[in-house]
């Protein structure tokens, strides 16, 4: 288990290098879940050039909020975060209520967009390519992306280093390593994102299934990862050093 996470631990440092020094700006855009800080404890361990952002919606549980805070004191690391823009948000609650996105799937996209779509455009301003723990196995909005992606929507490349690692992949590395994590992970959360959006699974579940439960699978994306065009993968050596 040790040598697969080292070998995987090894290709990932080298995506990132690939981000940081081809296409830099380079950016992590981070929700804190399990993937997102094996990534912040790889970008920290190597020193490389890659800035960490992350979206905060007005709506984040308070578990993420202090990670945020340990994550800082841990690696010593700035975090740049985005709010949404208010005189979006107050309309949308003035007339639909706040928890608006239970009655409809066009009402929650709605949501979406103003907590993160948009935020999201702010946070890559300037950037050429952002960085995303997403992988294949969370869920079949995500089974066909690729480690190299172009960002079709913000014009940029987009990197997923841990596309083809399992769940017990990301949990080998953080128990290794002693990656501080989320502790929603503990109460059955295996994907953390906005409070009233996200539950824990059950057994059996997808790692999504927890996100927008009362949608279908199809739909469970909130717009920051749904357009993309593959690039045709290199092979990374794993033998390169970190």
């Amino acid at each position: 288990m040790a040598e697969r996470s080292d070998v995987l631990a090894t290709r990932a440092v080298a995506v990132l290098r690939k981000a940081a020094v081809e296409c830099a700006p380079a950016a992590l855009a981070s929700s804190f879940g399990a993937e997102d800080m094996v990534l912040i404890d790889l970008i920290s361990k190597t020193a490389l050039p890659i800035s960490v952002f992350t979206l905060d919606t007005g709506r984040l549980p308070d578990e993420t909020h202090a990670l945020i805070d340990r994550v800082r004191g841990v690696y010593g690391i700035g975090i740049d975060v985005y709010f949404p823009n208010w005189a979006t948000v107050e309309p949308l609650v003035r007339e639909h209520g706040i928890n608006a996105f239970y009655r409809s799937t066009s009402l929650r996209e709605r949501c979406c967009e103003i907590r993160k779509t948009e935020p999201l455009s702010r946070a890559l301003a300037g950037k050429r390519a952002w960085i995303t723990g997403l992988r294949r196995e969370q869920s079949i909005t995500r089974r066909d992306i690729a480690v190299e992606e172009v960002d079709a929507i913000h014009g940029l490349s987009k990197f997923n280093p841990l596309a083809d690692w399992t769940r017990d992949d990301v949990w080998s590395y953080v128990k290794m390593h002693r990656v501080p994590y989320n502790a929603l992970h503990d109460r059955g959360y295996a994907s953390v994102g906005c409070a009233p959006c996200t539950r824990a699974i059950e057994p059996g579940e997808d790692e999504r299934a927890g996100r927008w439960w009362w949608e279908s699978a199809e739909r469970r994306e909130c717009g920051l990862h749904q357009r993309w065009v593959p690039i045709v993968e290199v092979p990374v050596g794993v033998g390169a050093g970190p």
